[in-house]
């Protein structure tokens, strides 16, 4: 074998090596067990879902309104367990709920109700809305689903559905992440630190 076959072996071997180990850590890292996250998680989630799910039990049953919906659940596990993800950045987890919201709205109000066209003409619109307006957020595909096949309630809202409960629901998630996902400095929401500097003061890292 030529000397420059044989280098082109070797740097082919140390490809593979490199590449072995940036997936062995990768793996480490997606199956490390870290208490302190798992406990935010669990915190910042519940507090956020519980915010909602209380002001719709004590006041929106008067209004004969919705506020908590089904797609909060999936985004609940990203802003608050996947917070580094660029998927629940607040461009695209704002950004993408209403783009959603909206295009399943339109979808439900002006196309006839035959659910094996609006349902999932709703869903690859919205996922095409939110790639091109770089607001990919994954629940939002269920956020403009449930505008095609939510309750009469849910559907009788009209474009108000992405006012409430959407951009409402939203907001309560949002707030609640970046207090309690920058609670200690294991945590940082969002990554762009000039959202999350008045929430990590120099006090706040001493204590920790």
């Amino acid at each position: 074998m030529s000397e420059a076959g044989k280098q082109k072996k070797k740097r082919i071997r140390q490809k593979i090596k490199r590449n072995a180990r940036i997936s062995r850590y990768v793996i480490y890292k997606e199956t490390l067990i870290d208490f302190r996250e798992q406990f935010w998680s669990f915190i910042g989630a519940f507090v956020g879902i519980g915010v909602i799910a209380f002001v719709q039990s004590l006041y929106l049953p008067k209004l004969e309104n919705i506020l908590l919906i089904g797609s909060f659940g999936a985004s609940s596990v990203l802003i608050f367990a996947a917070i580094q993800s660029p998927l629940t950045q607040p461009r695209n987890f704002i950004g993408g709920q209403i783009i959603s919201g909206v295009i399943g709205v339109t979808v439900f109000k002006f196309l006839p109700d035959i659910i094996w066209i609006t349902a999932p003409l709703a869903v690859a619109s919205s996922i095409l809305a939110m790639q091109i307006t770089k607001t990919l957020h994954p629940p939002g595909g269920a956020t403009a689903l449930i505008a095609v096949i939510g309750t009469e309630k849910i559907r009788s809202l009209g474009y108000f559905y992405v006012i409430s409960p959407v951009l409402t629901g939203t907001l309560i998630l949002f707030v609640t992440a970046l207090i309690f996902n920058n609670m200690t400095k294991h945590r940082k929401y969002p990554t762009n630190s000039n959202w999350t500097r008045v929430f990590k003061s120099k006090g706040l890292k001493k204590k920790q």
